[in-house]
């Protein structure tokens, strides 16, 4: 009886150990969103190192904490990498030892684009190209999976822009419709307090422009950034930089053509005679905007303050108040402005 209890205390124990060993021997396999599997067989590595499992167990892998490392990480002989340095095994760096461990063909990986729709890139096309060159996208230096990257960085070399510099490739600076299929960018509207709120059309725009005419030389690939203001403009900034009387028309002083229905109204000023009305639309029976805007006076008011001895010198509103020649001087008329 005894021997019987013995002998299936002994079986017990080896089928635990054979069962245990088993589960430890089991081939591992790596899985990855858009390429096939990679498949560590543990049966070959035990033959090459003669079932010595300490040689990667805890040095190399730790088996309580299971992360994944990046090829990256592995170049610099973390993880697989420790022995795949071309010196105890192939390099993880060889570009021709890359299909020894992912096998398969790597899928289209699609980034999906909130207001432009998503962008498709083709493993297949760019491996053609490239001769099935892996590391020249995978090399630790572009970085594949940096989430987040704008098109402005992109220009400046950042992921795709690191060949899509125009000279390697063509350049991400203005081929939109190239990666974003029947990209068609919307209407921006500028919503604006004292006047009309301004639509910008791209489609518009397009008819005569491509998108690397103003993006991202004058426009970064966003839809408001920061506030440039009507004087700026004049200067060549923004919408200006086009809409300069040359390119098109200007931004100084042809307001209606994008502020629909703008009537700019009556601007009150408070001086020590009493208060000053300014009626544009008594001025716009004679002049247009651009008369005034901005060669005299800012797009705001109460930007410029001028006192009735300079205004008799020519400033301000003297400009055209000057004595007569185009309008009635501003020393002689003080009720017409001053309502005392």
């Amino acid at each position: 009886m005894r021997k019987c209890i013995l002998f299936s205390a002994i079986a017990l124990v080896l089928l635990t150990v054979f069962s245990v060993g088993a589960a430890e021997y089991k081939d591992v396999t790596f899985s990855f969103k858009n390429a096939g599997p990679v498949v560590f067989s543990h049966e070959l590595h035990l033959k090459k190192y003669n079932n010595k499992c300490k040689i990667c167990h805890n040095a190399i892998f730790n088996l309580s904490d299971r992360r994944h490392y990046t090829m990256a990480e592995m170049e610099k002989t973390r993880s697989c990498g420790a022995c795949h340095s071309g010196v105890n095994a192939f390099s993880v760096k060889s570009e021709k030892e890359c299909i020894r461990c992912h096998k398969g063909s790597p899928q289209n990986v699609t980034y999906p684009v909130k207001s432009v729709g998503a962008v498709v890139f083709s493993h297949s096309q760019h491996l053609a190209k490239t001769g099935g060159a892996c590391r020249s996208c995978h090399s630790g230096k572009v970085i594949t999976k940096e989430k987040g990257v704008t098109m402005a960085q992109m220009e400046k070399g950042k992921t795709c822009g690191s060949c899509h510099n125009g000279k390697r490739a063509f350049t991400v600076a203005g081929n939109c419709d190239r990666c974003h299929k029947g990209l068609k960018p919307k209407d921006i509207n500028f919503a604006l307090k004292t006047v009309p709120s301004v639509t910008f059309s791209h489609s518009f725009h397009l008819q005569a422009y491509k998108c690397d005419a103003c993006h991202t030389k004058i426009f970064p690939y966003s839809a408001v950034v920061g506030k440039v203001t009507m004087d700026s403009m004049s200067k060549g900034k923004s919408c200006g930089a086009c809409h300069n009387g040359k390119d098109a028309f200007s931004s100084a002083g042809d307001c209606a053509t994008c502020h629909k229905g703008y009537k700019p109204g009556v601007i009150t000023f408070k001086t020590d005679g009493g208060l000053a009305t300014f009626s544009h639309d008594f001025h716009l029976q004679s002049y247009k905007c651009a008369d005034c805007h901005t060669k005299i006076f800012p797009f705001k008011a109460g930007a410029l303050k001028a006192t009735m001895a300079e205004m008799e010198s020519g400033k301000s509103c003297g400009a055209c108040h000057n004595k007569g020649k185009d309008a009635f001087p501003v020393q002689d008329e003080c009720g017409k402005c001053h309502k005392m």
